[in-house]
């Protein structure tokens, strides 16, 4: 692996990440490496609430593999497709600077990896620090499909904060008893909601509020006196979740793999692909007692959703010798978390989160503008067909679009049918600057719910800075999408509530120092703003991260041109990319 880290197996089963690194590494000026991973996708029989089942994963585990880098490395990694559903990895958060090949998403930038296929990932993590993760992205794969991808400053290059005494991935998830293929599979094709999850988990666990699950809890143990840093990262399918430990304080030192202005919290707010770095520093005694971390989902939607509660428990080691008995004899403190509703504390948890902003990382926003947009996100209507009835709303099949257009994938890959010229009957370059019918987005939805269908992309020239509005709707209720840009991060300059208003809102925006990060709630009812710059050629997936939106069609895609020069334009395809 080039650099020597040490790995130290935690008491929940998952791993920490010791920061250990071999003398060596530093006798020598720093220098990027190449390192390779293999993945083999196989089916492996898991246990979950007293259920087994056979579940798509990487070599054989739950959640996946880490994958470790260190900013301006070389990844390598070759997956091997072992099992009967089609297969593509998704690094999410990172840039693939000219390798688009590598991105990931289904038809977008690939063709799946088939049964018994392969495909190496080769990529390079260019001016990038912090928490990633990758997972499947293709159909609903990615429930059991997923990992964490940390990536560590260059060598001899320090955290710009406290450095922590130890560095642990927390993962949240969502667990189904049934097949998620089968869940998605019969809600498309009866045209209502699928059903939810039956537990959230961290590090694959449910936990002990659950039934028959107590013995599959994730424990941190942890020393007095010390800081931690957490590496969350939201995997969950379809649920923005809270997160919280009773009786500490976080601290905030990152979002989507960008240092922030550190700030203290008692929870913080993930959306489903978001990531973010946490600081957590222990009591300076022993504190005789254990304490639990809890999760439960911030819900803003009309349908069903899971309404449960995942724990892990953090543990002190303690100074005298314990059985376990007499550790289960502590007293044992619960988390407050937000109610499922509470739309106030995420505004302001948002509004908290500031870039670093310093001179070793500045934020470079975009102060003028070439290209402005206003895209709608929310959910409509399709209509049934065939004479049938369907169980979406006045038995229409529920739909969801970014400015009324309902993605439709194609069964080529968008980015290939680009590069080699050939995109006609593929998609169309057409995709509106703003919804062609203009309503009152967030006040009585229109009577008209259908939307239209299409694979149209939007077309940017290199090099061009872009303003994009996102405005959510009150069609079939007003609803947060957390809305994930692939190939750049972007800064949130502006985010409010009600329809946007391009005369005054403006004059409100951040353009000193607003977070940037690749995944963005759209606020319930409201709007958000973000701003970026359109250096990467290729054809970019931009789609809401609640996978249950995603497969109604609530995604677009971007395609920026070549520029001029050599280093500006889409490296070739590679010699073992995916055929459809």
């Amino acid at each position: 692996m080039g650099a020597s880290l040490q790995f130290l197996v935690s008491t929940g089963g998952f791993m920490f990440l010791s920061l250990i690194m071999a003398l060596s590494l530093f006798s020598h000026p720093a220098q990027a490496i190449t390192r390779h991973y293999e993945f083999n996708i196989k089916m492996q029989k898991v246990t979950r609430l007293c259920h087994t089942k056979s579940i798509v994963t990487v070599n054989g585990k739950f959640p996946g593999p880490r994958v470790v880098a260190r900013e301006g490395d070389r990844l390598v990694i070759k997956v091997k497709n072992n099992v009967s559903n089609n297969i593509t990895i998704h690094w999410h958060g990172i840039r693939q600077l000219r390798s688009g090949w590598a991105d990931g998403p289904a038809y977008v930038t690939q063709c799946p990896i088939q049964t018994g296929q392969s495909y190496v990932y080769n990529f390079t993590v260019v001016g990038q620090r912090g928490t990633l993760w990758w997972h499947a992205h293709i159909s609903w794969l990615r429930s059991t499909l997923y990992g964490p991808l940390v990536i560590l400053p260059k060598a001899n290059v320090p955290y710009p904060f406290l450095k922590p005494y130890k560095e642990v991935p927390i993962i949240f998830g969502e667990w189904f008893n049934a097949d998620t293929e089968a869940i998605i599979s019969q809600a498309l094709q009866t045209g209502g909601g699928p059903n939810v999850s039956d537990a959230y988990t961290i590090n694959g666990l449910p936990g002990p509020l659950y039934n028959c699950s107590a013995k599959d809890t994730f424990k941190l143990r942890v020393k007095p006196g010390k800081t931690y840093l957490l590496r969350l990262i939201n995997a969950a399918l379809n649920d923005e979740l809270f997160f919280s430990i009773a009786n500490h304080s976080l601290t905030v030192v990152d979002a989507d793999a960008v240092y922030v202005k550190p700030f203290e919290t008692d929870t913080i707010l993930l959306t489903p692909g978001q990531t973010s770095n946490v600081l957590l520093k222990t009591k300076p005694n022993y504190p005789g007692a254990t304490f639990l971390m809890t999760a439960r989902p911030y819900v803003t939607g009309q349908g069903t959703f899971d309404n449960s509660t995942v724990a892990a428990i953090l543990e002190y080691e303690s100074p005298f010798l314990h059985s376990v008995a007499s550790m289960k004899k502590l007293p044992l403190y619960r988390s407050i978390l937000p109610p499922l509703n509470d739309t106030s504390f995420v505004t302001k948890f948002a509004k908290k989160l500031r870039s670093l902003d310093s001179r070793e990382y500045p934020a470079n926003v975009p102060q003028k503008v070439d290209k402005q947009f206003l895209f709608t996100v929310g959910l409509g209507t399709s209509p049934c067909g065939h004479n049938n009835t369907c169980q979406g709303p006045n038995g229409s099949r529920f739909a969801a679009s970014v400015s009324n257009i309902s993605f439709v994938q194609s069964t080529t890959a968008l980015l290939q049918a680009h590069y080699t010229g050939q995109s006609s009957g593929v998609y169309s370059p057409d995709f509106p600057f703003s919804p062609k019918n203009w309503f009152n987005y967030t006040g009585n939805p229109p009577n008209n719910t259908i939307v239209a269908n299409g694979t149209k992309l939007m077309v940017l020239p290199y090099n061009s800075s872009v303003e994009l509005v996102m405005q959510d709707t009150s069609i079939l209720g007003a609803e947060s999408h957390p809305l994930h840009l692939h190939g750049f991060n972007f800064f949130v300059v502006g985010l409010g509530f009600g329809n946007y208003n391009p005369n005054t809102d403006p004059q409100k925006f951040n353009l000193v120092d607003p977070v940037e990060r690749n995944t963005v709630g759209v606020p319930s009812g409201g709007w958000v703003a973000i701003r970026f710059l359109a250096d990467n050629p290729g054809v970019w997936f931009m789609h809401c991260h609640l996978e249950v939106h995603t497969s109604w069609g609530l995604k677009m895609a971007w395609l920026v041109l070549d520029g001029n020069l050599p280093n500006q334009k889409l490296l070739p395809p590679p010699s073992d990319l995916p055929k459809c």
